[in-house]
């Protein structure tokens, strides 16, 4: 395991990049998200991979492009997206290659935060109206959450920090040889 790659895991919704982006320019480190890797690697948006391909080649391709990543030789904070930790033992990965860090915001707030502009650009709930958003992101949270459980680093609640993290990452540095 690298102490150094930081992987941020949570529903979608949860703040994974936002959070991330803080937290690399505070580390001084490069931050990648998952998602803008796979579009590289397919050379087209995720909605278009989801519309043409569907979600097993997707689940496929992210899998290939996440373990691509972890094995980069280089520190960096990574935000996956909201699925990616539950398919094809991604997790069992994430944790051995780095420091899993679960953002567990709770789902009003997630709710609140995938406006209709954002929700647009998110194939799993572009097409649905607010109940089915509501009832999916349950659905979702039910059938993912063991999966994020296996985090290393869990931050609870609204108000996860660059400095909170860090404050939760810096102990496990310090027991590495």
């Amino acid at each position: 395991m690298d102490s150094k790659k930081i992987i941020l895991v949570g529903m979608p919704g949860s703040g994974k990049s936002t959070l991330g982006k803080s937290l690399a320019l505070k580390l001084n480190w490069p931050f990648y998200d998952l998602d803008d890797l796979i579009e590289a690697a397919a050379g087209k948006a995720i909605a278009e991979i989801f519309s043409t391909e569907g979600e097993g080649y997707f689940r496929k391709l992210e899998s290939t492009v996440l373990e691509g990543i972890l094995n980069k030789e280089e520190a960096f904070v990574l935000a996956t997206g909201g699925g990616a930790p539950c398919y094809n033992d991604n997790m069992e990965l994430i944790n051995n290659k780095g420091v899993s860090v679960y953002l567990d915001v709770p789902l009003n707030s997630i709710l609140q935060r995938l406006t209709h502009t954002e929700v647009s650009i998110r194939p799993l709930f572009s097409s649905l109206d607010t109940p089915q958003i509501i009832l999916k992101l349950k659905n979702m949270h039910a059938q993912r959450s063991v999966f994020y459980e296996m985090a290393k680093i869990k931050l609870r609640g609204e108000d996860s920090s660059p400095e909170l993290l860090i404050s939760e990452w810096l102990p496990l540095l310090k027991t590495k040889p």
